[in-house]
């Protein structure tokens, strides 16, 4: 074989031996109901592959604050974190709610590792800067530990990821999971083929938000554009698709937007919100 051959052979057989990754986003109302939550890790646990599940935390951390009169308060969806919301998340997210998705799963014969974003230091963020809003205690995400993740992921461990990170300097953060699920996919889409699947309680993205069937099948630049001008995409749904558009460029190989009830037709493309990058 030539030279030239060999090359072409070389980087033919790189592009067909690429592992795929599947990094799966579970949020919305699915966490809240344990039928509903029971029956998407069994579809987790069938996807073929290298995995990894990132949560939200429902409305679980809400009604302890509640319980123990803690005041909350949302920004544009994103929560406010004083130091006793802090105590609060970090307890249901990385405690609770993960420790319980990895026990369901190891039920399944999926050898699961529950962990954030502090744990062998995988990712590190820091305190939200705004000017005109103090977030509390929410993390930016700076830096994400592909070799550590990697290192799990070779071990045949499929990573449970909860919403907390930290700084480096001993402070824990409350982290947005659509955020750390696009940065962990796109942190690793250079060692991967990526998708990355945003699942919650809808059909996809609607362009009614009352109508579960106006599930809009391809959303891209051109058309997004227009669906916000219009209204048609709630204020709810775009911190999530900006999201998606992110991940494309920076080499995630798609993104879909979906129920996470169909989870497995989801990652097989046929239904659902498919994110295009052009």
């Amino acid at each position: 074989m030539g030279y030239t051959s060999r090359i072409i052979h070389y980087f033919i057989f790189k592009k067909i031996s690429v592992e795929k990754l599947s990094v799966i986003k579970i949020g919305g109302n699915i966490i809240d109901n344990e039928a509903n939550l029971a029956s998407f890790l069994t579809a987790f646990s069938q996807i073929e592959g290298q995995k990894i599940l990132i949560h939200g935390g429902g409305k679980l951390a809400t009604k302890m604050a509640a319980d123990l009169n803690i005041p909350q308060q949302m920004v544009d969806g994103r929560r406010i974190t004083d130091a006793a919301t802090l105590t609060i998340v970090t307890m249901v997210y990385a405690g609770y709610i993960n420790k319980n998705m990895v026990a369901a799963l190891q039920s399944k014969n999926i050898n699961a590792l529950g962990i954030c974003g502090a744990d062998a230091n995988i990712i590190k963020a820091h305190k939200r800067i705004n000017a005109t809003i103090d977030y509390g205690f929410v993390g930016d995400i700076d830096t994400v530990d592909t070799e550590k993740i990697m290192q799990f992921l070779h071990t045949g461990l499929s990573l449970v990821v909860a919403p907390i990170t930290h700084d480096g300097t001993g402070q824990l953060l409350n982290t947005n999971a659509d955020t750390m699920a696009q940065a962990i996919a796109t942190a690793l889409s250079s060692k991967y083929e990526v998708s990355l699947v945003y699942s919650f309680e809808r059909k996809g993205v609607l362009s009614a938000i009352e109508d579960s069937n106006s599930v809009i099948p391809i959303i891209n630049p051109q058309n997004y554009a227009a669906l916000k001008e219009s209204g048609q995409v709630n204020e709810g749904m775009i911190p999530k698709l900006d999201n998606a558009f992110e991940a494309l460029q920076k080499g995630v190989s798609r993104v879909i937007i979906g129920d996470a009830l169909d989870l497995l037709q989801l990652l097989a493309g046929s239904v659902g919100t498919t994110i295009q990058k052009n």
